[in-house]
């Protein structure tokens, strides 16, 4: 919930101005009324808008969501679902996200499926089971996975400057790869895997040579002129 007309706009002209690697697919979540925004404004064609959160109803009498189909009008491609401020907030059960995940994919939209375990959760060795959990309600519902993008975030490691290591990040990617594996079988290999957790331009590079983190989910450092080296940092 961050952002004005002046600051997304400043935003999106700081990419549109930098020469970014051409391997590397970008996605902007910004708040919801700054959405069609970012759409006109973006002219890198690595770069794609997406939401930060979508409803699993047509449209209709559900004021204050937004459906899927007019994130589509707007030229939205991508959707995040399952963050974690909105499981621990709004309290969105694994059930409800796998349920917007479904209907998202359903009607043309691309998904971030964010999943994580909490510091006592990571303390007491339930990381993988925690998270298991969260994929299992959406294994449950999606049977298509080429659209889908798995974003792991450690609520411990989000905001507060505390990155997991890149040892880490690796070692639990590689656990949660493994699980989809034993789910989905090799459309596990497929799939891309984020990591989300105090991302930054200084720290992005050192897990560049893990090769179960597929990119990242950047949170308050996409508001700043670092967002493009850690961009680049994936080339």
């Amino acid at each position: 919930m961050n952002g004005t007309t002046q600051s997304i706009t400043e935003i999106v002209d700081r990419l549109n101005g930098a020469d970014l690697p051409s391997n590397v697919e970008v996605v902007i979540c910004p708040p919801a009324p700054y959405l069609s925004l970012a759409v006109k404004e973006n002219k890198q064609n690595t770069v794609q808008v997406g939401a930060q959160n979508v409803f699993d109803k047509n449209p209709g009498a559900y004021t204050g969501e937004i459906a899927p189909q007019q994130l589509k009008d707007l030229g939205v491609e991508w959707t995040l679902t399952g963050h974690s401020e909105r499981r621990s907030i709004l309290g969105e059960s694994d059930e409800f996200v796998a349920d917007k995940t479904k209907f998202a994919l359903d009607n043309g939209l691309k998904v971030i499926v964010c999943i994580g375990e909490h510091l006592e959760q990571r303390e007491n060795g339930t990381t993988l089971k925690v998270c298991a959990a969260q994929l299992d309600a959406v294994i449950a519902k999606v049977s298509d996975w080429t659209n889908v993008v798995i974003a792991y975030e450690p609520v411990w490691a989000i905001g507060t400057g505390k990155a997991a290591t890149p040892e880490i990040a690796q070692e639990t990617h590689k656990d949660l790869r493994d699980y989809l594996r034993s789910k989905i079988g090799a459309t596990a290999d497929e799939i891309r895997i984020l990591y989300g957790g105090s991302v930054n331009g200084a720290n992005a590079t050192s897990f560049k040579d893990k090769p179960d983190v597929d990119g990242f989910l950047v949170g308050g450092a996409s508001l700043k002129p670092e967002f493009i080296d850690i961009i680049k940092s994936r080339l």
